[in-house]
């Protein structure tokens, strides 16, 4: 019956061919009318492999004397089988200074580092404006030397009274009156020398240091200009040390039971072509409210090759079982009674598809972790798996 169709169709299709040859329309008229004849050609085609499969089903005398389809099979085996979380994440420096002047903003008058040189921690970056201070510094050493001139003259004025009462000369108001004057002028002269300290800590300050060992990342201060260490969000002076380097990742907050301190990550750097295997050394306490995910960091080697904010990708193991059933995710099939996959197995000599309901686990990539169902030894259809029924015949397509 079925061949009869077929003939049916061919010939059905031949005569229109046909009829359109003796035809004089235009060339474009006749590409349509093919057209449209094939489209025909291939509906009636899927109708019949629907009825020919819905036949299969309910006819045993058809299933008999049904062809046997080609198939390809893999022996159902146990392998390890992990489980990632697949994250975007940059790599970052844990020793990142952004310079800052010490005691408030000035004007630079020296640039000691350009962008790319190497720095050590102590080292002069800039010189700010230091006119100012230094004339305070002078004003004060010499107020200093002006009141350490009273004080001695105080002091001698306070010895010669002392003994001019010791002889009975004097009066004690005038004694008392010198030792009082000696005591300001030492007390002023400990302020002055306070003063000085404070004011040559802030003549220090015109001085730029680096506070870290590392590279200049940024140097985007000029002579002139005034230094406050950020031009709006823009560093003036950033040193990057890339000696201690980690991998930073948002993790979405459905994870946070399954990553946890320890963990074990596979960090990838596509653009240079590397992989790194570490774990996850913080995890982060709080949820950011913004995408609602939680951030990791895990220490990553150093690598001359690598620079902070440097795209990566981040496989975080949160699922590891040993010995398990994986099979290829794209075997499995659904129906009402929930996920099956199909085998190949010997009755009486002939080779037919058995279907078998399975309990899944895990999914990663194109591979699924079966908990239950399939045994090791099963002749799993990995090929022509498609429309395959309970009993079919079938034949191991050796080319694939």
């Amino acid at each position: 019956m079925t061949q009869l169709i077929k003939y049916s169709v061919i010939t059905t299709l031949i005569i229109a061919l046909i009829a359109c040859g003796n035809n004089k329309n235009s060339l474009a008229e006749k590409k349509a009318t093919l057209d449209k004849l094939r489209k025909q050609q291939n509906e009636i085609a899927e109708k019949i492999q629907s009825l020919e499969l819905e036949i299969a089903k309910l006819d045993t005398a058809f299933k008999k004397e049904d062809i046997a389809k080609l198939i390809g099979v893999t022996t159902v085996s146990t392998q390890d089988f992990t489980h990632y979380i697949d994250l975007q994440a940059r790599i970052d420096a844990d020793n990142i200074s952004y310079i800052s002047p010490r005691l408030g903003p000035g004007q630079v008058k020296a640039v000691y580092v350009k962008k790319g040189d190497y720095v050590k921690r102590g080292q002069l970056l800039l010189k700010l404006d230091d006119g100012v201070i230094k004339q305070q510094v002078y004003a004060a050493k010499q107020n200093l030397e002006t009141i350490k001139t009273q004080l001695a003259y105080a002091k001698d004025l306070y010895n010669r009274q002392n003994n001019l009462w010791k002889q009975g000369i004097g009066t004690e108001v005038q004694l008392i009156s010198a030792r009082t004057n000696v005591e300001t002028l030492e007390n002023q002269l400990k302020a002055a020398e306070e003063n000085i300290k404070v004011i040559q800590e802030q003549l220090s300050g015109t001085n730029v240091y680096s506070d870290v060992d590392g590279v200049a990342d940024e140097v985007n201060i000029r002579v002139g200009e005034t230094f406050t260490g950020m031009n709006g969000s823009v560093p003036q002076i950033k040193i990057v040390n890339t000696n201690s380097l980690k991998v930073v990742a948002d993790v979405p907050e459905n994870y946070s039971a399954k990553v946890k301190v320890g963990s074990k990550v596979v960090v990838v750097v596509t653009d240079i072509n590397k992989t790194y295997n570490s774990t996850i050394s913080i995890v982060g306490k709080t949820i950011n409210p913004n995408n609602r995910s939680f951030t990791v960091e895990a220490k990553v080697p150093s690598d001359g090759i690598l620079r902070p904010n440097q795209s990566a990708q981040v496989r975080i193991e949160d699922y590891s079982v040993k010995n398990a059933f994986v099979i290829p995710v794209n075997t499995v099939q659904s129906d009402e009674n929930g996920k099956f996959v199909y085998v190949a197995v010997n009755d009486n000599g002939k080779l037919i598809a058995h279907k078998k309901s399975i309990v899944v686990g895990e999914l990663y990539n194109d591979l699924i972790e079966v908990k239950s169902g399939i045994s090791a030894g099963d002749q799993l259809i990995t090929e022509g798996y498609q429309n395959i029924y309970e009993g079919q015949l079938l034949k191991i397509d050796d080319a694939k």
